[in-house]
């Protein structure tokens, strides 16, 4: 599979260094000893990893309009069309159930995982219910249309977080962890008993992130100069951020349950990323450090299951044994064998993700070299 002509690098390279730091983040040696950073804030506020998931949510977005208006291009149009964003969704949604499962069997325990408390919701579930909700209000809508309908989605959730819980935004009480407590039961996240990160109830200002993609895909494909749609995106994001940071004074930025805060104060902060890479690369020709994050944009999807899938077999497949008996996974394995000796506790856990990632670019160089692009 080739890709398609003229295809907008600087996009490819902001969704690679996403998807990169993704994995880098939920790679960690051990996760005892992690560089702030690269930890999600407690609860309210943000740090550098809170920003990568609305980051790519934000990329969906912006693919949406270039991708649904190529495809119009070619015909496509009416029932056909609409079966391709539920097919494209189910699959997405698919494979997030899939990894909740993998590797289906528990080695480490001896046991089968269990369908009965698997998780249902996870970032691939998310991503797919924002795009199929975001394509069709793409499909449905003007550009007035779109940005009234995120707002309405960011207005309607903060008046439900508000009302129907009354202005409880604790882990244990806020009204977007009652709903997926009501909804999915046994089948939440398991790092909380009281909500899911992506639950129901917080998808909606999720999707508002997504729209604000959209927006900025519409943006890039207008005949605008380029130098007008940097300085719009730049303007434009720098207003969302501020606008953000203002809303969390009372609706605290919290990327847990999706505030609208966040969801507006990160589509800001993404919009001006993706203005300064598109104004470097795209308009500059700035391409030459380019390479290892295109790599991975451009099989963002295979990289993000791939590494997941990885990542669980080294949690639940035995390395060693323990003087006292019990049994030590690979992966701590590996890592108190072969990185824990090199540094403190806090940069071997880092070389060890960084080594996770550079095995990851090896194997993605090797389908980008082979001219292999897998999609959904």
């Amino acid at each position: 599979m080739s890709l398609p002509p003229n295809r907008l690098i600087s996009l490819d390279v902001f969704r690679g260094a996403t998807i990169g730091a993704m994995v880098l983040v939920n790679n960690p040696g051990t996760w005892s000893a992690i560089y702030p950073p690269l930890k999600h804030a407690p609860w309210h506020g943000w740090t550098f990893t809170d920003t990568i998931f609305p980051f790519f949510i934000f990329i969906m977005g912006i693919a949406i309009p270039i991708a649904l208006e190529r495809r119009r291009a070619t015909g496509q149009a009416g029932l056909g069309l609409y079966l391709q964003l539920v097919r494209r969704t189910a699959a997405l949604f698919g494979l997030g159930l899939f990894l909740a499962l993998f590797p289906f069997y528990n080695w480490m325990k001896g046991d089968w995982i269990q369908i009965a408390d698997m998780r249902i919701m996870g970032v691939l579930q998310r991503l797919a219910l924002c795009f199929f909700f975001a394509s069709l209000l793409f499909l449905w809508l003007r550009p007035r249309g779109l940005v009234i309908a995120a707002f309405a989605l960011l207005l309607g959730y903060w008046a439900l977080m508000v009302v129907g819980g009354r202005g409880d935004l604790s882990p244990e009480g806020n009204f977007s962890g009652l709903i997926d407590r009501l909804i999915l039961g046994p089948h939440m996240w398991k790092g909380s008993p009281h909500y899911d990160p992506e639950g129901f109830l917080s998808t909606l200002p999720a999707i508002a992130t997504c729209l604000f993609g959209v927006l900025t895909g519409q943006l890039i494909q207008s005949p605008k100069p380029n130098d007008t749609k940097v300085a719009e995106m730049l303007v434009l994001g720098f207003i969302l951020m501020t606008l953000g940071w203002m809303w969390g004074g009372i609706f605290p930025i919290n990327k847990p349950i999706w505030t609208s805060s966040y969801a507006v104060f990160m589509s800001g902060l993404a919009m001006c990323v993706l203005g300064v890479c598109y104004w470097l690369i795209d308009i500059k020709g700035s391409i030459w450090w380019t390479k290892p994050f295109v790599i991975f944009g451009v099989n963002a999807l295979a990289l993000f299951v791939g590494s997941g899938m990885l990542g669980r077999v080294l949690n639940m497949v035995p390395g060693s044994t323990a003087p006292d008996g019990s049994v030590i996974s690979l992966k701590v394995t590996i890592y108190e064998r072969a990185f824990a000796p090199l540094a403190s506790p806090m940069n071997a856990s880092l070389l060890f993700a960084l080594c996770f990632i550079g095995l990851w670019l090896f194997l993605m160089w090797l389908l980008y070299r082979k001219r292999i692009f897998i999609k959904v």
